[in-house]
């Protein structure tokens, strides 16, 4: 938040110090009302736009003005307001508080998933609780290891470049038959200063969860067993099935040496066609094939891993919003934005979640994060990066995350 109104001050004295670092062409003179105290159009010296930045950001401290960097038209401005950034502290005991409480959710949850009978079938009793909880530890563990090292991921890179940025908020979600909790973020209390810090802060949630995700996924499989999915004419049969994503399918082909799950027969199909067919709409359903019952911390590693997939949506606030918007601007992103939202509603058609997802994104994904610099390009390591955070999206996004069948 912009804070501390800035004195009086005469403009030549501003032009003077702008003047430094940057070739003047056109001045204009703000007022309140229009946002800003001075406007200026022209070039930058030199190439190295951050420490140019830097330089004039430090210049005007005893003024009380920040300065933006912007482009507008192919034009470089520079935009001078009233104020300087100023962060409200916020309440760690909030932070602490919904851990704590996800961390519960998720034993919860991880104890029904792992439970061969209801530990409550007798009544709720001290040993039932117990029971849950011990059996929930393998799934709990294993999920929170993946959110928190996504989530410090992003804090750990925010406090390197001196952004202020909250502790995570987990969020719970206690109810058996969901994943125990609806994730986690961290909110920016400041914007960054140029998109090469915001690169930097929206990749490595992505990257440091799955460095923990998949050894995660890989040794639940590891622990995992293969068997037959009931066939179509057995009476009452019902299942639910993990959706796939590319790395998911290569994880269960390194431990498995199949792809799975393997249908009886693949009818009067290419493998090819039917793989595709089945990746994209979970259909038609292997009745009777062969599939990997996932052991917990298996199950663990293919949230972290869908948690991941979601998070790297290209839109708005969520971790691809920040790719997306660093490679191509505002302007871009926001083009690109439509088709995002056309694809979500067709994938609804075969998994209904899409549906709110792409809700979601309509009313709260078209805003993004704007830093103070966007004159300031990424360079080609960070460039490299960006492109890799959108393959990574590619590999681990599931078209269908669930399927369900409930036999009659």
């Amino acid at each position: 938040m912009v804070t501390a109104q800035a004195p009086d001050i005469n403009s030549e004295v501003l032009t003077a110090i702008v003047s430094r670092i940057f070739a003047i062409e056109g001045v204009t003179l703000g007022s309140p009302q229009q946002g800003f105290a001075m406007r200026y159009i022209g070039h930058l010296y030199g190439e190295d736009s951050a420490a140019a930045y830097d330089q004039l950001a430090e210049a005007l401290r005893p003024y009380n003005l920040t300065p933006l960097f912007r482009v507008e038209k192919d034009r470089q401005v520079i935009i001078l307001v009233n104020g300087l950034l100023k962060t409200r502290p916020s309440n760690p005991w909030v932070n602490v508080l919904l851990f704590v409480l996800t961390v519960i959710s998720v034993l919860i949850v991880g104890g029904y998933y792992s439970a061969t009978v209801d530990p409550f079938a007798n009544g709720f009793t001290l040993n039932g609780v117990i029971d849950l909880v011990l059996g929930g530890l393998p799934y709990g563990i294993s999920l929170m290891a993946i959110l928190a090292a996504h989530e410090f991921g992003h804090y750990l890179a925010g406090r390197f470049h001196k952004t202020q940025v909250t502790l995570p908020y987990f969020l719970p979600m206690p109810f058996p038959g969901s994943f125990g909790t609806l994730g986690a973020f961290i909110n920016m209390k400041e914007p960054p200063k140029n998109r090469r810090i915001l690169l930097d802060i929206g990749i490595a949630g992505p990257l440091a969860g799955l460095v923990v995700a998949i050894p995660v996924l890989l040794i639940g499989l590891s622990l995992s067993n293969l068997n037959h999915l009931p066939t179509i004419t057995d009476q009452g049969a019902s299942f639910q099935l993990e959706g796939n994503s590319l790395l998911y399918l290569a994880s269960k082909l390194v431990v498995f040496h199949q792809l799975l799950p393997a249908p009886v027969s693949y009818g009067n199909v290419s493998p090819i066609f039917y793989w595709v067919r089945y990746f994209f709409t979970g259909k038609p359903l292997p009745f009777g094939g062969t599939d990997v019952f996932l052991n917990p911390i298996a199950w663990a590693g293919w949230v972290g891993i869908l948690v991941t997939a979601l998070n790297l949506i290209p839109a708005g606030q969520l971790d691809g919003g920040h790719m997306l918007f660093v490679l191509l601007g505002t302007r871009r992103a926001r083009q690109i934005l439509p088709i995002i939202l056309g694809l979500l509603v067709l994938l609804g058609f075969v998994w209904s979640g899409w549906w709110l997802w792409a809700a979601l994104i309509f009313l709260l994904g078209r805003v993004y994060a704007e830093p103070l610099d966007q004159i300031t390009t990424l360079d080609p390591k960070r460039k490299a990066l960006a492109v890799l955070a959108i393959v990574i999206f590619f590999l681990v996004f599931t078209p269908v995350p669930l399927i369900y069948y409930f036999g009659a």
